[in-house]
This record gives structure tokens, C-alpha cells and sequence, in this order.
């Protein structure tokens, strides 16, 4: 390649003129470089050996010239210098010569082009703003999009390095490796238990978080809910940001005159005092406070209209349509429920946790994200993930918590009808395995009045002493509290009592014998208490709020806890990107008096005003009115306003 350009810059040959590596130049005009450079060093030699022999006696110089000529040493010295001097500054001339080239092309190149508009940026200029008028926003905005995603992708993955290190660091393997202290309050539930068919190696993991619906930062609606509904709901919030800068207005009005802010407390009660400004329950008066913002006429038209409208009645020109038609393009019923979907399945995506299976209910606003589609645990490997996400208002949770106590019935009455079964087949057969208990002992060495009170007090239904509750503590009596919200936690264990005790009576009566009664009765027994496992397992509705639920089932290896580590991750963010978090008034105005603080330390001698609040301020105005109207002045004495008795005419004369 380099023998068709023999000129070219990259040519190497000591002897070409201008050539990389070459003594010679075009620029020397004929000039023999290496008769000048001999010259030069024979010229260098001679003074310096001139030098040193007026300056040093004879016998010195003498001595000097062993093993060869002085006079030769010097040139051969002076000559390798003079090569290495001049090599190291053609090479640092080139190399600087070069850029200042570059960088001379390029601004020159620069210019010209500047000079130059080809026919591509002219139609460029006129799909954005004219060539006249150039408008760089659709630019600027691309950039900043560009720069947000790398942002984005920047802070994912510091967020993820950061999560990883503090997991290192805690050691932790359970709940606290799961969910970070700022999004424990959203923890429903928080299961970990050793897998049924790997029990050594695998962990099933459930974990629940509940997004209340005042803690979602896009609200988000059922499809059947009304559209009046949806308007009265944004008309709220738009009088909740009002009354906010009313309130704003009065803490500058009280700086002002030199008085304290409100605080929380005060705040809160200012705002019930605004309310009356801004809306009233006058439902039938068109003059109403409550339809300022919109006029009673059109919340009348959508009284009643949901999402959808049948056909025949349908009329693209009517009111009631076109109000729909505008909720419908802005898609406020829809938009919170697919905000949440959107935000879980990026996650995932960049979580690196793919799925095979996805089941978005919209109508129903549930989503069910699975890795794997298939349903059987056995078949699924060590390391999977199930999603569910839904939403519930409290009509959905009413049902649920009905079906639930439903279901704990129907264990209990179960538990309770096997438990019978084995303890009278217990009876029976006592005598033939040889068996004896203390209820045997209570019938053979005490009185009949103290075996029957005995008997009586512990049976099953309960007797006057205490409730039968041999296998574990008596119960409380239930308050309004528990009867309101229960939580069936003593009577599940309470069960799981009852299940064990039969298993562990089977097995005192047959020991390692395998009758066929035994045979049936374990399968029963086996049978309840995996469904009853499962029952336990799931979620007690009657301490869900309504809101959104995220419910997580994963199945991880304990020493690997790759799926447990990653959804840590989506759990994390997806409460960062959906909730508004959980902060504490009470905790954010309290501050505790510390040992190290003093008042005295920074004195003044200035005037320390004491401000009062607008509380104090409203009890002393009540006072003074009061006062004012015991200041009235009032009439003394009595005066007798009864009407006087007519006197007659006679009497008068």
C-alpha cells in the first residue's frame, strides 16, 4: 500500500529527502546534511581538544591516551550525543507540527462549513421551524431525554450496587433483606418456610405489601366505578390545594405581625374551619358552595354513568357523552391501574427477572406475573417467582373477609370432626392395645361426684370451670376490637394443637403397625393439615386496607437467594416509584432535650419576644368577649310594667 504513495507522510527511508527517519530535506535546496553534521562534530572536537590541552601539562595528557586516542574518544562521544539531541527534537517538532496542522484544518474546515448550508439541513430547518426562525426545542428536548434515560440507568444501578453492599454488610438473610426500614410500615405479611419437597436446600418465601389508597401518588380507580364519582373525587383535591394556600396565607399574615406559625395541630383544625368556604351538603341549592368549580347541571347529567353506555343510548352530541368523552381522553379511570403495571414489569425488565407468563385482568385490576407457566410446585425449579398485584376497594374486601371467615369455619368444623373420630376411635380400642390414661386412673382411684365434675369441666363444649382448652390457654374475652377486625390467631393454633395431638394418639395406640383404620384416618389427617397450612398461609382480609396489594410467592436456594436478592430490589423501587411514603408529624416536630444542649450558652442582651399562637390567641379573644359582656351596663331596681286595673266612671265621681 505504502510503495503507490512513495511520498506519501507515512513513508519510511533514511534517505528519501523529507522521508520518516531521513537526514535529508526538500527544504535544504541541495544541501548534504551529513558533510554538514561531520563538519559540525569534527568543529566540536577540535575546540574541545584544545581546550583540554592548554589547560592540562604534557604528562597528564600523556597519560590520558590509553587504550586509544583521546582525540577519538571525544568525537565518537560528541557524535552520539549530537544524534540522540537531534533525533529527540525531530521527533518533538513533528509530533507538535502535527497537531498545530490538525487543529488548523479543523478550525478551517469549520469555517467552511459554517459558509456552507447544504440541501439536508434547509429541509431540516423546515420541518422544525423554517430556516428563517430556528427553533432548537424538539433538539434540546431529545437531548434531555437521552440524558434522563443515562441518568436513569446511572442511578439504577448506583441504587443496585448500594442495596447489594448494605445487604453484604448486614448479613442479613430475612425480612431485613427483603424490604428497607422506610418501607416496612407497607408489610402485610412476611412468610419465610422451608419448601415441602426440598425442606433442606429450598425456601418458600411469601411477602405481601399493602399500598394504602391516601399513599398512592396517581390514584387509581375500579372500570365500574362512576364518572361522577371520579369528578366529585378530583373536585376534593383541587379544594383540599386551596384550603392548603389559604393556609399558607395565614402563617405569612402571622409572620408578619410578628406571631408564631401554626403548627400541626392548629393546622389541621384551621382547615375544618375552611372547609365551609369552599364546599357545604347542600345537595339541591344550584347556588351551593359545593358546585363552584362545576355547576350542578352537569354532575346531574353523569349522575349514575359508568364506564360504559349501551349502544342505543348512546348520542356523540349529548352532554353526558362529551363529559365522558374528555374523562375518556385523559384516561383518569385507567391511568393509576396502568402507571403500577407499567412500573412493576420495568422493574422486572431491568431487574433481570424475565416471565413467561403475564394475566392483566384490566376490568378487574389485577395482574398476575409468573416466571414460569406452569402451575405444579413439584415441577418448578428451586429458583421462581410469582406476582400478584391487585387492587380492592372496601366493597371487594367485605366479600373477602366474608369468604374468609367462611373458610376458618369450615377447618374448624373439620379438625373438629376428625378429632371426634380419632378420640372415639381411641376409646374403643384401648382396651385391646392395652392402654391406660388418666382418665382411666380418674374412674378406678376417684369418687363418682369428682370423676363426673371432673369430666364435665374439661369436656369439649366447655363447662362451667373453663373453657375446654386442655391442649392450650383459655382465650381472652373478645372486645369490639377483635370482634371488628379478628385475627383467628389463638384458634388457628389452637387447631394445629388438636391435628398433632390425634396424629401423636395414632401412634401411641399401633406404633410401627399400619392398619387399615390408621391408614385411613392418617391420610385424612394428612390431607387437613396441608390445606389448613395453606389456609394459614394466605392473607387475612380483615387487616387489608383498601388499596393496592402486591403479593409476592418465591421459591429461592438458601445459600444461593438469587430470585430472593432480586426481588428485594423490585420490591424497593416499586414503592418508591408508586408511594408517597410514610412520615410521622408527631416525630418530625418532636425534639428531645439532650444533656449537651444549654440555653445559657448563647445569651443576648436583647428582648426575647414570646409569640404567641393563634390558639392562645382565640381563647383570650373569647375571654375578652366574654368580659365585654359582663361590662354592660345593666338597670337597677324592679319596674312594674303590669297593666293597671281600669277604674270606673262612678268611682270617679
Amino acid at each position: 500500500m505504502l510503495d503507490q504513495f512513495p511520498k506519501g507522510p507515512n513513508v519510511f527511508d533514511p534517505k528519501i529527502p523529507s522521508a520518516v527517519g531521513s537526514h535529508e530535506s526538500l527544504v535544504q535546496e541541495g544541501r548534504d546534511k551529513a558533510i554538514e553534521d561531520k563538519k559540525f562534530v569534527q568543529d566540536l572536537t577540535n575546540e574541545l581538544m584544545n581546550r583540554i590541552i592548554t589547560k592540562l601539562p604534557p604528562e597528564v595528557t600523556d597519560k590520558l591516551d590509553v587504550m586509544g586516542s583521546l582525540r577519538d574518544k571525544i568525537y565518537n562521544y560528541i557524535n552520539i550525543t549530537y544524534q540522540n539531541m537531534m533525533n529527540r527534537y525531530l521527533k518533538t517538532v513533528e509530533d507538535e507540527f502535527l497537531k498545530k496542522v490538525r487543529t488548523f484544518i479543523d478550525r478551517e474546515e469549520n469555517r467552511q462549513m459554517a459558509r456552507y448550508t447544504p440541501r439536508e439541513i434547509i429541509e431540516l430547518l423546515d420541518k422544525i421551524a423554517g430556516p428563517d426562525k430556528f427553533n432548537t426545542g424538539e433538539i434540546e428536548k431529545s437531548i434531555v431525554n437521552m440524558y434522563g434515560h443515562l441518568h436513569g440507568h446511572i442511578q439504577r444501578e448506583i441504587t443496585e450496587i448500594e442495596e447489594m453492599t448494605n445487604a453484604l454488610l448486614r448479613q442479613k438473610t430475612d425480612v431485613g433483606a427483603l424490604v428497607r426500614g422506610q418501607n416496612a410500615y407497607a408489610i402485610m405479611k412476611a412468610v419465610f418456610r422451608d419448601n415441602p419437597y426440598n425442606p433442606i436446600h429450598v425456601y418458600d418465601v411469601k411477602v405481601s405489601i399493602n399500598i394504602l389508597e391516601n399513599e398512592l401518588i396517581s390514584p387509581i380507580y375500579h372500570y365500574q366505578v362512576p364518572l361522577s364519582l371520579i369528578i366529585k373525587e378530583a373536585i376534593q383535591h383541587r379544594i383540599i390545594e386551596l384550603i392548603d394556600k389559604e393556609i399558607e396565607r395565614i402563617n405569612e399574615s402571622l409572620i408578619e405581625q410578628g406571631k408564631a406559625e401554626l403548627d400541626k395541630t392548629e393546622i389541621i383544625f384551621e382547615k375544618i374551619r375552611q372547609i365551609e368556604n369552599f364546599t357545604s351538603d347542600d345537595k339541591d341549592d344550584e347556588n351551593s358552595t359545593r358546585y363552584t368549580i362545576l355547576a350542578k347541571r352537569f354532575i346531574d347529567k353523569i349522575e349514575g354513568l359508568r364506564a360504559e353506555i349501551p349502544p342505543d343510548e348512546y348520542d356523540p352530541l349529548n352532554i353526558r357523552e362529551t363529559i365522558k368523552k374528555i374523562f375518556d381522553i385523559e384516561n383518569i379511570r385507567n391511568r393509576g391501574y396502568n402507571t403500577a403495571v407499567n412500573v412493576l414489569t420495568s422493574i422486572l425488565d431491568t431487574s433481570k427477572l424475565g416471565y413467561q407468563y403475564i394475566n392483566n385482568f384490566k376490568n378487574a385490576r389485577v395482574c398476575i406475573i409468573k416466571e414460569y407457566e406452569e402451575t405444579d410446585p413439584e415441577k418448578l425449579p428451586h429458583e421462581s417467582y410469582k406476582i400478584k398485584l391487585a387492587y380492592y376497594d372496601q366493597n371487594q374486601l367485605i366479600k373477602l373477609r366474608e369468604e374468609y371467615d367462611r373458610h376458618f369455619e369450615a377447618f374448624e368444623r373439620e379438625v373438629k370432626r376428625l378429632w371426634q373420630l380419632v378420640y372415639q376411635y381411641y376409646l374403643k380400642n384401648k382396651r385391646k392395645y392395652n392402654i391406660k390414661d388418666f382418665d382411666d386412673l380418674v374412674l378406678k382411684y376417684m369418687p363418682r361426684d369428682w370423676a363426673k365434675e371432673y369430666f364435665e369441666a374439661n369436656a369439649e363444649n366447655g363447662g362451667d370451670e373453663v373453657k375446654w382448652q386442655e391442649l392450650g390457654f383459655m382465650d381472652p374475652e373478645e372486645t369490639i376490637v377483635e370482634e371488628s377486625n379478628p385475627h383467628y390467631i389463638p384458634e388457628t393454633e389452637n387447631l394445629f394443637r388438636r391435628i398433632k395431638f390425634i396424629k401423636d394418639l395414632l401412634q401411641k395406640m399401633h406404633g410401627a403397625e399400619k392398619p387399615l383404620e390408621r391408614v385411613i384416618l392418617e391420610e385424612r389427617i394428612d390431607f387437613i393439615m396441608r390445606r389448613f397450612s395453606e389456609f394459614a398461609y394466605s392473607i387475612n382480609p380483615h387487616h387489608i386496607q383498601p388499596g393496592l396489594i402486591l403479593e409476592l410467592d418465591i421459591t429461592t436456594i438458601k445459600r444461593k437467594q438469587f430470585i430472593l436478592k432480586r426481588m428485594a430490589e423490585v420490591i424497593n423501587e416499586f414503592l418508591f416509584q408508586l408511594s408517597k411514603g410514610f412520615t410521622d408529624v408527631a416525630f418530625a416536630q418532636y425534639t428531645r432535650r439532650r444533656s449537651t444542649v444549654r440555653s445559657d450558652i448563647d445569651q443576648s442582651f436583647a428582648i426575647q419576644e414570646e409569640k404567641e399562637s393563634i390558639s392562645e390567641l382565640a381563647y383570650k379573644a373569647k375571654e375578652l368577649t366574654a368580659e365585654e359582656e359582663k361590662k354592660e351596663p345593666q338597670v337597677k331596681g324592679k319596674a312594674d310594667v303590669s297593666p293597671k286595673k281600669p277604674v270606673e266612671k262612678l268611682e270617679e265621681l
